[in-house]
């Protein structure tokens, strides 16, 4: 790999598990906040062994990041174990869940609808002013999603919960 495509900044994903006891979230979070990196999105779910939870972090700055992020998190007493998502989406299975909260009229519903429809979102809850609509997938989907949406009609809230990744098959550890 060049010099210079090592100190390019793009997203790394990275999955730690830790015993899941009170205030492991909060170590983790203080240990990037003291080396100054920048959480984007971090997931927690529980994992498939009782009492161990699974933490999906997603931050920005170069390779170089991903190693020094590995090292500092084995120092916490309660992290498991440490495991990069590879950084192609070819490699990676991503992802995340929006709740969108949006207002309708005559004039946009079919529109709203039809975006619903081909992105294969949810529409889970309908009100005479409005509706709040789930769509899961890639990032990439919804974000496009969200964009055409604020382009049709009028988006009053978004909840979004992160990334969830796992490696594919060829990748797993």
């Amino acid at each position: 790999m060049s010099r210079m495509a090592e100190i390019m900044e793009h997203e790394h994903i990275v999955s730690v598990l830790v015993c899941n006891q009170p205030g492991v979230m909060r170590k983790v979070a203080n240990l990037f906040a003291r080396r100054g990196f920048n959480i984007s999105s971090i997931s927690v779910g529980e994992a498939k062994d009782p009492g161990f939870s699974r933490l999906t972090i997603v931050v920005k700055g170069d390779d170089r990041i991903i190693e020094q992020i590995e090292k500092q998190l084995y120092k916490v007493i309660e992290v498991v174990k440490v495991s990069p998502i590879d950084p192609s989406p070819e490699n990676r299975v991503e992802r995340e869940m929006a709740l969108i909260k949006t207002q309708i009229d005559e004039k946009n519903k079919p529109e709203i609808l039809q975006l619903v429809e081909i992105f294969r979102g949810k529409i889970i809850d309908v009100a005479k002013e409005g509706m709040i609509i789930e769509i899961t997938g890639a990032r990439s989907k919804v974000e496009a999603f969200i964009k055409l949406l604020q382009d049709t009609g009028k988006v009053i809230e978004i909840a979004r919960t992160g990334i969830v990744a796992m490696n594919r098959w060829a990748m797993s550890r």
